[in-house]
């Protein structure tokens, strides 16, 4: 393979004849680090050479100066150049590089550099092939933001690292949350910096350091559980590709790095190849591969690319020959910067790409990869370059394909609180026999094992030890409860009625609302009033009954003294008689009052007055009669419905601005926060009757609350989730739903921050109520399972509520009957007065009379009777009686 354009070699060719001294360069390689380089060096001047197919142009010679000695690496420097030399590659070390460029810059010897180098100033004779420490602070920032972190940590080990992380630490606003940056402890112990990044709950590092120490700080990370799939890590090496991270293949970080070079370039492969070949042929093995090969390795050999390019260029017009030097007589060499100012010009493709110079000879164009690892190794998920900036090359299938494999192969741990209907723990025998899940059943068992069929996990539930939803501690700093479990990673999801708030959002993830609700008031539901049987009297109070009695008394004294006086109401009892000897009054004291009660009760009455003074009187009473009987039949049916009587609350507001009954809510929970923290006059009104009432009216769980509106009955109200009202009220038909929802909220899966598995939730969740499944998980725990009794009890009521039963109007049939029966005992009386009278009359014994009566009373065929009349004198009074007697015997025969 040929990497030298053919011209160059045309051109070449033609002056290497007439030259019979080659150029020699040489690489000034550090003991520890050397072997790769001086390969990529042998093997790229011996490529080069090749590949010339002439005498050798390039000579080679290798010098290992260490890496902290600059005085020894000048001295070694002053050596070659006094035998003479054509080009300087290295060294490694920034502390060495110095004293190396200022030799070169003295005696106009070419000098390339393939490091990292933050502190160089500008030169005319050093080019250095290693990106840029700015342009490559501007990639490294352009994909943190790329990944979206909020926060981050960044772990630097050594000072320099602040020039490559520039880019980064100027990528948040002052209103953002802050960076931490943390320097690494030079005696490699990590533990106790990683624990307080851990205390701190940030999962998202970036870690820049030395290639040979990431194993060693992800190992100390590991130590302290901060290598799992939540744990997110940034390398900024570009030599992070070469690291085997496959020990940390099951726990599943998340690590993103950049590299220069591509593995899977074709160049890259045939290179190694070669290498691997030709160490092979010399007796020796090459440790190395594609994956493996170093940045600075590849740059030691685009470095001996582009010098050899540079050196074909220039020999095309002129021969070059090098020339010793001495450091303390300094001289010049003619060609030197004739080649450094080629290599600037010069464009080569090389194993990390197109490698081009600017006029100060750094390496300010040049494209990277961004690489993240999997479960099949690493995945190129994007590229950038100065031009184009960063450009996503993972495509959304990719990325979902690469999240179900990692959820397929992973146990969730499941936190959960216990709680009807979400979470509840079997009955066991004894010994038990049941285990793990099976332990327990709620919504939240059935809804994680749907979600878990849909994305294919497997699943543990686990509770948490207090029991609690999640509340941050001021003064621990530290969150409790579900949300407490999440964020010291001991548990993957959280659910159970757990509501959706914007603290919580803050410091953890949640799905979409698998269940929609908002607070509402349960009460307890008004008992029945005790049904009266003298309900209808109900319309008027005892007083205004009196009253009334006494007015129709009244009033009947009244028209009873009117009609005596005035003469237009005295009649003809026989108006036959043109001239009687006396008047009659119909208006007895008995009519008058038979006239009153049939006038207010409508039924009328057969006589009527007929003076204008009495018909005032009547007329007053009429009136009096309509408002009367008006006023208790409008009011008769709400009194005899009394026992259908509504709730004393209608909503929140009726609840506010009373003082007899009390209320409260769980003390821990959202719906207190909710209170807490709103701007709503009354709910703040609410909130501060809430704190003040003694006793407390907070209760510690929502159990609590119920049994105390049952308790109190009506004279506590308490504030609690829509969905666990209609939960108690499917159980209990003594518990009622007051008023609408307060808000409008949801209940979510919890998952810690930055989760992988949220996406993935979501759309299972999605697809459940799509399917109508969440509804059907509904109904089967708040109705099916020990739900549906009011449902029952509303089957056995009348179809009609609204009817009147016998227990409301059986007072009417009770003063009906005893009416009867007291007409009948009157009647009874009458006939006994009746035949005390007869007895009398007829000369014969009471009882006889009683007989007598008895017997025509019980004939009801009989339509008439004999008038008994009275004797004129006593004489004929046995005359008299013997008639009678003739006469009762006669109507006997009848």
């Amino acid at each position: 393979m040929t990497f030298v354009p053919l011209l160059g070699l045309v051109l070449l060719a033609c002056v290497a004849g007439a030259n019979e001294n080659s150029l020699r360069v040489v690489a000034l390689l550090s003991p520890e680090n050397g072997l790769l380089q001086e390969t990529a060096f042998n093997h790229a001047v011996q490529h080069m050479n090749n590949d010339l197919r002439h005498t050798d142009i390039l000579e080679k010679e290798i010098r290992k100066v260490e890496s902290f000695d600059s005085f020894s690496t000048g001295m070694i420097t002053c050596d070659l150049t006094s035998k003479g030399v054509a080009g300087i590659f290295g060294p490694h070390s920034p502390s060495s590089t110095g004293i190396v460029r200022s030799i070169c810059e003295t005696l106009e010897i070419p000098h390339v550099l393939t490091t990292w180098d933050p502190y160089g100033l500008p030169s005319q004779y050093t080019n250095n092939l290693y990106p840029d420490p700015q342009v490559l602070s501007q990639a490294l920032a352009e994909v943190v933001r790329q990944m979206r972190w909020r926060t981050y940590t960044i772990l630097y080990q050594d000072d320099s690292a602040l020039v490559r992380l520039q880019g980064v630490l100027q990528n948040t606003n002052p209103g953002d949350n802050p960076i931490i940056v943390r320097q690494l402890d030079p005696n490699k112990d990590y533990r106790p910096t990683l624990k307080e990044i851990k205390k701190s709950s940030e999962t998202k590092i970036i870690l820049d350091c030395d290639p040979e120490d990431i194993l060693d700080i992800l190992r100390a990370a590991d130590s302290v559980n901060m290598m799992d799939e939540y744990c997110s890590y940034f390398i900024t090496s570009l030599d992070g590709h070469t690291v085997d991270y496959s020990e940390f293949r099951d726990t599943g970080p998340n690590i993103t790095t950049m590299r220069l070079l591509d593995p899977s370039s074709r160049m890259v492969q045939h290179v190694v190849r070669d290498w691997i070949d030709a160490e092979a042929r010399d007796g020796n093995e090459l440790d190395i591969t594609p994956e493996t090969l170093k940045t600075e390795t590849a740059l030691m050999y685009d470095a001996v690319l582009l010098y050899t390019e540079a050196v074909v260029l220039l020999n095309t017009s002129e021969h070059i020959l090098q020339e010793p030097l001495e450091c303390r007589q300094p001289g010049r060499w003619r060609k030197g910067l004739d080649i450094s100012n080629f290599m600037r010009l010069r464009q080569v493709q090389g194993l990390t790409g197109l490698i081009v110079l600017d006029a100060n000879g750094r390496r300010t164009s040049f494209s990277v990869d961004a690489i993240e690892y999997t479960f099949e190794g690493f995945q190129k998920i994007g590229e950038w370059n100065p031009i184009d900036g960063y450009i996503s090359t993972r495509t959304h299938e990719e990325l979902d394909s690469q999240i179900s494999t990692s959820l397929s192969k992973k146990l969730m741990i499941v936190t959960s609180r216990e709680g009807a209907p979400y979470l509840s723990i079997r009955n066991q025998t004894d010994p038990p026999t049941l285990f793990g899940n099976d332990r327990y059943e709620g919504f939240s068992i059935d809804l994680i094992d749907e979600i878990s069929r849909i994305l294919k996990f497997k699943y543990e539930f686990r509770l948490v030890a207090d029991n609690e939803y999640g509340n941050f501690d001021p003064k621990t700093g530290e969150w409790n409860g579900l949300l407490g479990e999440l964020l010291k990673r001991r548990a993957d999801l959280a659910i159970c009625d757990l509501t959706i708030t914007y603290k919580r959002e803050k410091v953890v993830d949640f799905t979409m609302p698998f269940m929609n609700l908002g607070i509402s008031i349960l009460y307890r539901r008004t008992e029945k009033g005790e049904t009266n049987l003298f309900s209808f009297l109900d319309p008027f109070s005892f007083d205004v009954w009196i009253y009334l009695v006494t007015a129709t008394l009244g009033i009947s004294a009244v028209l009873f003294i009117t009609s005596r006086t005035t003469p237009y109401e005295w009649d003809n009892p026989h108006p036959c008689t043109s001239d009687p000897e006396e008047l009659e009054n119909n208006f007895t004291l008995v009519n008058c009052l038979w006239f009153s009660m049939g006038s207010i009760l409508g039924a009328g009455c057969d006589i009527l007055p007929r003076a204008v003074s009495t018909r005032m009187v009547a007329g007053w009473w009429w009136f009096f009669a309509l408002i009367v009987v008006a006023s208790y039949t409008a009011n008769l049916a709400a009194f005899l419905t009394v026992a259908k009587m509504e709730a004393p609350l209608k909503g929140v507001d009726d609840l506010a601005k009373q003082n007899k009954i009390k209320y409260g809510t769980y003390k821990s929970g959202s719906t207190a926060a909710f209170f807490q923290n709103s701007n709503v006059s009354s709910y703040q009104r609410i909130w501060a009757v809430m704190v003040q009432t003694r006793p407390e009216v907070f209760t510690k769980g929502n159990a609590e609350g119920v049994d105390r509106v049952k308790k109190e009955k009506g004279d506590y109200a308490f504030f609690m989730e829509s969905t666990s009202i209609e939960y108690q009220m499917e159980r209990d038909c003594d518990l009622v739903k007051v008023g609408g929802e307060l808000d409008s909220k949801g209940y979510g899966i919890a998952m810690p921050p930055e989760s992988p598995y949220r996406t993935k939730m979501n759309e299972a969740i999605l697809q459940l109520q799509e399917a109508g499944k969440l509804k059907m998980l509904k109904n089967r725990w708040w109705k099916e399972k020990g739900g549906g009794a009011c449902d029952d009890e509303a089957k056995d009521e009348p179809e009609d509520s609204n009817k009147l039963g016998l227990s409301n109007v059986g007072g009417v049939f009770l003063v009906l009957f005893f009416g009867c029966l007291a007409s009948f005992i009157v009647a009874v009386l009458e006939m006994l007065w009746n035949c005390r009278k007869i007895a009398v009359q007829e000369k014969i014994s009471p009882l006889e009379a009683l007989k007598s009566e008895l017997k025509f009373a019980v004939r009801c065929s009989v339509d008439t009777k004999p008038v008994s009349k009275k004797p004129e004198t006593e004489d004929n009074e046995e005359t008299e009686g013997a008639s009678f007697m003739q006469l009762q015997m006669n109507f006997d025969k009848a």
